[in-house]
C-alpha cells in the first residue's frame, strides 16, 4: 500500500529491451551489407583482336568456320570477318559456300550455288567485268551491308601477286 505523499516508483526503462535489440541487430546487418567487401569487377573478355592481313584464295580458305575457326569471306578484294553471323555463313548455314572464299560473283548474281565460286584457287581473281548494271548494283548493296555490319580484316590478292603472303 502506498502511503500518502509518496509516488509509485517509475519503472526504469532498460536499453536492452527486445525492440531495441531487434533494431540494433537490423542496423548492424544493414551496415555490414553496405560496407562488406565487394568482389572485384571482371569485365567479359572480348574476341582476340584481328590484325589486317593480305590473303590469297588459298590462305583465305582456312577461315571457313569449321571447328572454332572464324568465318571470313571476300567481296571485291576486301576480306570481312563474318564470324558474328556464323549461323548464316558458317558450316550448315545458307551461305556456307561463301565461307573462306571470294563471294563477289555469287552475291552479284544473288546465287548461293557452288557454281558461282572460282574452282582454281591459283587462277587470277575474278575481275567481274562481265557483270551487268543490275548485278553490279546487287554487289554494291551487299558490300555496303557487310561494311556496316562486319569488320574488314584484310584484302584479297591473287596467288603470285607481289603483296601475297609467302606460303
Amino acid at each position: 500500500m502506498a502511503t500518502e505523499g509518496t509516488t509509485p516508483q517509475a519503472e526504469v526503462m532498460s536499453i536492452a529491451s527486445p525492440i531495441n535489440l531487434i533494431l540494433l541487430s537490423l542496423f548492424v546487418v544493414l551496415l555490414y551489407w553496405h560496407f562488406r567487401p565487394k568482389p572485384a569487377v571482371v569485365l567479359p573478355r572480348g574476341p582476340a583482336p584481328v590484325v589486317f592481313r593480305t590473303y590469297t584464295p588459298k590462305t583465305l580458305l582456312e577461315f571457313n568456320g569449321e571447328g572454332d575457326r572464324p568465318v571470313f569471306l571476300a567481296v571485291r578484294g576486301r576480306v570481312f570477318d563474318v564470324t558474328p553471323g556464323k549461323n548464316f555463313y558458317g558450316p550448315g548455314g545458307p551461305y556456307e559456300n561463301f565461307a573462306g572464299r571470294d563471294a563477289s560473283r555469287g552475291l552479284a548474281h544473288q546465287s548461293f550455288d557452288e557454281e558461282m565460286l572460282t574452282k582454281d584457287l591459283s587462277a587470277p581473281l575474278d575481275d567481274l567485268k562481265d557483270l551487268d548494271a543490275d548485278q553490279l548494283e546487287n554487289l554494291q548493296s551487299w558490300e555496303e551491308r557487310f561494311s556496316e555490319k562486319y569488320l574488314v580484316v584484310g584484302k584479297l590478292v591473287a596467288e603470285g601477286d607481289p603483296e601475297a603472303p609467302a606460303s
